[in-house]
């Protein structure tokens, strides 16, 4: 379907393990989803400025800007990134992302919100470090599984008929209120 459709772009048939570097965290297509894999471009939470973090009135200043093939997440902190691929969501689909267990494992947790009928941009991607020490992500590689749900009907109202705020993002993408 996703073929089909331009669900996903690019888009990886199978399961990707090896890379002319090496054995990398694994993309593509796997049992019933998509493994996705993370830009290199970041943003690493910082308290530097000491503000609040206020989804209403997010400051931008909070972030530190990071283009690299690696991302160190300082402990007990955050970093948002996207995906490499971009998604255009039908309208009889729900589409879930979890975390991939390399990562879980590693006490590093991936947040991501339900991608809605008719929804379409890059997914940004929320990395929580819950341990005491910096954590790394990589670029280019896996870091999350989208699993798909085909609902029995078609929605009522999507994502593009309510105008949704992040429809079309593109890169990694703040709040909005």
């Amino acid at each position: 379907m996703a073929e089909r459709h331009g669900m996903i772009e690019p888009f990886q048939a199978g399961q990707i393990r090896e890379s002319a570097q090496g054995r990398i965290i694994s993309y593509g297509t796997s049992s019933y989803g998509y493994d996705v894999r993370c830009s290199n471009e970041f943003k690493i939470f910082t308290n530097i400025n000491s503000t609040i973090v206020d989804p209403k009135d997010f400051d931008e200043a909070s972030f530190v800007d990071v283009k690299s093939d690696v991302c160190i997440i300082p402990p007990n902190s955050f970093a948002l990134a996207r995906t490499i691929e971009y998604f255009r969501i039908p309208r009889e689909v729900l589409v879930i992302c979890l975390g991939k267990s390399t990562y879980a494992r590693c006490g590093i947790i991936v947040n991501v919100t339900p991608l809605e009928p008719e929804w379409e941009g890059h997914v940004t991607l929320e990395f929580s470090n819950t341990t005491p020490l910096p954590a790394k992500i990589y670029a280019n590689e896996g870091v999350a599984q989208m699993l798909f749900f085909s609902g029995d009907e078609i929605c009522e109202t999507s994502y593009k008929d309510r105008g949704g705020k992040y429809q079309g993002q593109l890169g990694v993408t703040l709040p909005k209120a």
